[in-house]
């Protein structure tokens, strides 16, 4: 009996182990060896280079991917005035609690002032005082993908095959829809966001940590999803 329970503590712990998932971090600094803020940082599957997650670069140009499953992956990395960078490919195997990638150093981009032009463009990842900003248009890999696929690939964010959704591995996250509290469950949340298209977002705002003016009920985080809204333009006709 006792043998017979040794082993199937042995077996459940080696389940739980191949479906522990790993910690991604790194560091990206730029040709002088300065730190930059606010750099996005992309985690690609190597197999075809398709997003499995974004982040950004705190002020000490540190990133970080949490719970990040089994297989080959690379990191890109994205910032102004830069030209763009990646990571050595890399594998998550069973039983790695976590990952340090080598610094990636950026290559500032030279100047040419002989063509200047001039676009404004929204950045694919805002990182303000109080949040992080998401604007999904500005994702080419969002396009024809559902919001929760989305919110799955944003920073901090961890989305399980139930569809629960956790911030920076905290339940209880408070999900509001263009500032007002959903008050879905769990199943019902989920539901509205796999039938939701990310054409129909204009931006995810992410607090992890909540001002006072937001309610106790978002100690764990704050996710708002904010919506497009159709405007209808017209103009005044003067009838004779």
């Amino acid at each position: 009996m006792r043998k017979l329970l040794t082993l199937t503590a042995v077996i459940l712990t080696l389940s739980l182990a191949s479906q522990a998932q790993t910690k991604v971090s790194g560091t990206v600094i730029d040709g002088n060896t300065k730190t930059i803020e606010s750099a996005t940082i992309t985690l690609l599957r190597a197999k075809d280079s398709s997003v499995a997650k974004m982040s950004v670069a705190d002020k000490s140009g540190n990133y970080a991917f949490e719970a990040v499953g089994q297989g080959k992956y690379l990191v890109s990395i994205s910032a102004v005035g830069h030209q763009k960078g990646y990571s050595e490919m890399f594998e998550v195997a069973p039983g790695t609690p976590s990952i340090t990638l080598k610094t990636i150093e950026l290559i500032p981009q030279a100047g040419n002032m002989g063509a200047v032009t001039v676009t404004s463009r929204k950045p694919l990842i805002e990182q303000k005082i109080d949040r992080t900003i998401v604007n999904v248009e500005a994702s080419i890999t969002s396009v024809g993908s559902s919001a929760l696929e989305v919110l799955e690939k944003s920073p901090g964010i961890t989305v399980d095959k139930d569809g629960n959704i956790s911030l920076k591995g905290k339940q209880g996250v408070l999900i509001m829809m263009d500032g007002r509290p959903s008050y879905l469950s769990g199943q019902e949340l989920a539901n509205l966001l796999k039938n939701m298209p990310s054409s129909a977002i204009d931006q995810i705002e992410i607090m992890t940590n909540p001002s006072a003016k937001y309610d106790a009920a978002g100690n764990s985080g704050i996710i708002n999803i904010k919506t497009k809204k159709n405007k209808l333009k017209g103009k005044q006709v003067q009838l004779n």
